[in-house]
């Protein structure tokens, strides 16, 4: 429930703060008072569109809070919770600021957030109506979800299993036609990765082969140089015609150092050291004797690897600029091959699939198709019974479910071919076989027609207060808004309308922006909407009425004149009417 909300310069209304609370509110005030303003606050609140124009002239922005009881509200709470706000007390504050150039903030519990989450946590807090609600309940859509709403659990999750099952067809019917168009492509493409492979496989590289081969191919080439520095290397380091070389060197002062070791420690750690390098020598000069030993020329060896080298060289200019990327393309090649040589398979495998999510897509319309008509020849009632609470008792209000009849198909395989329900064949779409309208037959032996031909202003006006009432009773929120919807409604249907939204009220907050005296009469609480002038700006504010102010509103409300006796007198009698028939 909305305890209060506060508006700062949101159109003619400079600062105000409406309290609420449960039962009836209603809302009035002369024509451009500002009274509409309160449900704009109110849509603001709700994660509404926000208008720069909206901003009161001369401020630089606007500011709309609003108070929410959520003491019996543990979903909204948590949700608060997940955005990084607070509720104090079990108490939330949602707010909105509007700049004048257009930017817009929104607060839920202290946190800000985007005005689309500030919508999704304000979600079924309250339901808001008005005249252009009246146009939306005349969309063949927004009646097909009532109709759902209505229903009630059962018929919803049959709605989820039918929406999720014809997504399913239609993922499937996508992917078949598209892999039957592209298979002709698909299979050009198999045969050129399949003449890669062969390729790649007729050669069998390994991994690092391009790398290897090219160090051989260089050792192999430049043999004869090689063997002729590593035999001159060896001579220098162990000579064998007993000329001078490194191991002997090291051997002279080796032993030079050793003669005087006993005299010096540091002669004695150079002598040994000397030692190890005698080693070493003697090392390295075997190892490079060996590597010119087995240094050979070897044409035809040099001849393979060149040839070797040159079918790599083939494979890197198309698959890869290493024999690792060749190998790594072949993998993939011969990963993808496997899927494009099964497109046949798929084929196969997506018309079965198809196959049979349309019979199970028909069994599922079928059933939700009936928890319709159910629901609907219910709902059809309801709606009857408040028509008669609202002073329409020869109306009758037929809620039709019908469905679109079809020709049998030469093949079911064309996308979009109607749907076999039953032993019948129905068009459909992604909401079922249904087509959702409802029909009024304003008087005794009147045809029923559709809303926008056989209602007027006022008849439609009751109707969607009747909708709304029996809604309720299947799907309740916490508050209701009616801005308007009295519209073109008098007399005495004007006092049933008062009547109903006062036993609406019982259950639930209804708040009402309101023209009517009939219907203001049965408010719990009677907030006005004043406009003063200082001769250049307008302003407005919101002051609840007590007994005596509530009574001059009435009769303002009923002749225009608020000190006229009569009017006084009229008013009063409605204000004791209305507590009688409570």
């Amino acid at each position: 429930m909305i305890e209060e909300i506060r508006i700062q310069s949101l159109g003619v209304i400079d600062s105000s703060t409406l309290e609420l609370g449960p039962g009836l509110t209603v809302i009035t005030g002369e024509t451009g008072a500002g009274k509409t303003m309160v449900v704009t606050a109110l849509g603001l609140l709700l994660g509404g569109r926000a208008d720069s124009g909206a901003v009161r002239s001369g401020a630089k922005s606007a500011r709309v809070e609003g108070v929410v009881d959520a003491t019996d509200l543990p979903d909204f709470v948590d949700r608060v919770d997940e955005l990084g706000g607070v509720a104090e007390d079990a108490r939330v504050v949602l707010a909105r600021n509007i700049a004048g150039e257009g930017r817009s903030r929104a607060f839920v519990g202290g946190a800000s957030v985007p005005a689309s989450q500030l919508a999704d946590v304000a979600d079924g807090l309250v339901a808001v109506h008005g005249q252009s609600d009246q146009h939306r309940l005349l969309k063949p859509a927004a009646q097909r979800r009532a109709l759902d709403l209505f229903g009630g659990q059962g018929v919803q999750e049959l709605s989820g299993r039918y929406g999720a099952v014809h997504a399913q067809l239609q993922a499937v019917e996508t992917e078949l036609t598209e892999v039957v168009a592209t298979a002709r492509e698909r299979a050009r493409e198999a045969d050129l990765l399949r003449f890669g492979l062969e390729e790649i496989g007729a050669v069998e590289p390994q991994p690092g082969e391009d790398d290897a081969l090219a160090a051989e191919e260089t050792r192999l080439g430049f043999a004869d140089t090689l063997r002729t520095a590593a035999e001159q290397a060896r001579e220098a380091l162990s000579a064998e015609n007993g000329g001078p070389d490194a191991l002997g060197a090291t051997s002279a002062a080796r032993r030079l150092l050793e003669g005087v070791r006993e005299h010096d420690t540091g002669a004695a750690e150079l002598a040994d050291r000397l030692a190890e390098v005698s080693y070493l020598l003697s090392d390295v000069a075997a190892d490079v004797a060996s590597y010119a030993a087995g240094l050979e020329t070897d044409p035809n060896r040099l001849s393979i690897v060149s040839e070797r080298r040159a079918a790599l060289t083939a494979l890197t200019r198309k698959y890869g600029d290493t024999i690792d990327e060749v190998l790594s393309w072949s993998a993939e090649a011969a990963g993808k091959l496997t899927d494009l040589d099964g497109t046949d398979d798929r084929i196969v495998a997506l018309r079965q699939d198809r196959s049979r999510l349309r019979g199970e897509l028909g069994k599922v319309a079928e059933k939700l198709s009936e928890a319709r008509t159910q629901a609907a020849e219910q709902l059809s009632e309801v709606v009857s019974d408040e028509l008669t609470l609202l002073a329409m008792p020869h109306a009758t209000v037929v809620v039709d479910v019908r469905q679109q009849e079809a020709e049998a198909p030469e093949s079911e395989e064309r996308a979009g071919a109607p749907l076999r329900v039953g032993k019948r064949w129905l068009r459909y779409t992604a909401t079922g076989v249904d087509d959702v309208e409802i029909l009024l037959a304003a008087n005794k032996g009147a045809d029923a027609r559709a809303l926008h031909k056989g209602a007027s202003g006022g008849e439609l006006s009751r109707v969607m207060l009747a909708l709304e009432v029996a809604l309720a009773e299947t799907s309740p929120v916490p508050t209701f808004v009616f801005d308007e919807v009295d519209a073109g409604v008098g007399g005495k249907a004007a006092v049933e309308v008062g009547r109903r939204l006062a036993t609406l009220a019982r259950t639930s907050q209804v708040l009402v922006v309101t023209h009517l005296p009939q219907v203001a009469a049965y408010a719990d609480r009677h907030v006005v909407v004043a406009k003063s002038s200082d001769g250049t700006v307008t302003t407005s504010g919101l002051t609840v009425l007590d007994e005596a102010d509530r009574v001059r509103e009435l009769s303002r409300m009923l002749a225009g004149m608020e000190e006229s006796d009569t009017a006084l007198a009229h008013a009063q009698e409605l204000l004791e009417t209305a507590r009688a028939a409570r």
